[in-house]
């Protein structure tokens, strides 16, 4: 079992440096370069975009004030070296940034899980940007800020969630376009109630494209159970 932290039985006194949480917990990263590993997730509050595959809707609304030093007490107490701030849309917040910085300056291994309709320039270098672009089959592709792009490094990560052929066609263009595996890892990933896995893994090795497969290891675990 996994400890949980519920943000919404957290009192914290009110610090100018807040935010929005909806939980911290403990739990195996489940997806991207770091999959496996004892991770500690900051889940910050709000989404302006509306996925629809979207499996942390609970996270839009609700969530309670945090300060950021709570933050770091919560997530020292857990006790894991890696760190994910996730969301909704962690750069929504605009002192995620401050969080992001003060995870680093604490000496953790620190992921952020952006969907890519938001600037990531301001955003630590020491931060490994897992950014979200999103497919025709998500209703949001329209958000993706193209000039992210140039700004990636070695040190970040691209995932595509893929709904369909015409998803994955889409994805494979988007690869070639800007030699996205030139630069840093690509991973893509089956919406687990539209494409088969095995179909996509099919594709990928038929097409021998240049990225990593990947299914999302906490639901094959706790199958996907609220606050895993």
């Amino acid at each position: 079992m996994n400890a949980v932290t519920d943000a919404a039985t957290a009192s914290v006194a009110g610090p100018p440096e807040r935010l929005k949480l909806t939980e911290i917990f403990l739990s195996l990263q489940g997806e991207a370069r770091d999959a496996g590993w004892p991770t500690v997730f900051v889940r910050l509050t709000g989404c302006p975009l509306r996925c629809t595959y979207c499996d942390t809707t609970y996270s839009f609304y609700g969530g309670q004030w945090w300060g950021i030093d709570a933050i770091l007490a919560e997530v020292a107490r857990l006790g894991a070296r890696h760190v994910c701030v996730t969301g909704g849309e962690p750069l929504a917040q605009k002192r995620c940034l401050a969080l992001l910085e003060k995870l680093c300056d604490a000496g953790y291994v620190v992921s952020l899980e952006t969907s890519g309709a938001l600037d990531i320039a301001g955003v630590d270098a020491r931060v490994s940007r897992v950014l979200d672009i999103k497919t025709p089959g998500s209703g949001e592709a329209a958000r993706n800020l193209w000039g992210n792009l140039p700004l990636l490094t070695a040190h970040d990560q691209v995932k595509f969630v893929l709904c369909s052929r015409a998803d994955y066609d889409w994805a494979k263009d988007v690869l070639a376009q800007h030699r996205l595996h030139a630069t840093c890892d690509v991973l893509f990933s089956p919406s687990a109630s539209e494409l088969p896995a095995r179909t996509l893994a099919d594709w990928i090795v038929a097409d021998r494209l240049p990225v990593r497969f990947q299914m999302q290891l906490h639901k094959l675990l706790w199958n996907d159970e609220p606050g895993r």
